[in-house]
């Protein structure tokens, strides 16, 4: 058995490699798969006559123990945000709005500094007697 996991394993490192290069191809692939997953899932619970009020309370009971159902249903990110305290960007304050603008226009204004500081150097640089800076040496 665990020869079996191991082969299987290996296979799944060697194929997601490959994939990972073509997104789209991965995308397909994978989404076949889940809905194939989902389609026979769907007919098994026809074939063993499950009504739809057992398949949900089965369905809400298995993610309730596995822990999935918060997860998927409303996300990780939402989750971590509200440990943190975080509020929504509608929610927050105008001022908080303000002072987040107001610092990412500092740090632009930073980073235009410090872009004509360094075409500043390699100007006065290529007009030395020096050499040349070469080409993969330059921040352009």
């Amino acid at each position: 058995m665990k020869n079996v996991l191991k082969f299987f394993d290996k296979l799944e490192d060697k194929i997601r490699r490959k994939l990972s290069h073509y997104p789209i191809l991965y995308a397909l692939i994978g989404g076949t798969g889940v809905v194939l997953f989902w389609r026979g899932v769907w007919h098994i619970a026809d074939d063993v006559s499950l009504t739809s009020g057992i398949s949900l309370v089965i369905g809400i009971v298995i993610l309730l123990v596995t822990g999935i159902f918060v997860s998927e249903f409303i996300g990780k990110q939402i989750i971590i945000s509200g440990l943190e305290d975080e509020k929504k960007m509608a929610a927050k304050e105008g001022d908080e709005i303000e002072t987040e603008e107001t610092q990412l226009r500092k740090l632009q204004s930073t980073l235009n500094k410090l872009e004509q500081k360094i075409d500043h150097i390699e100007t006065h640089h290529s007009e030395s007697h020096l050499e040349p800076l070469p080409e993969d040496k330059k921040l352009d």
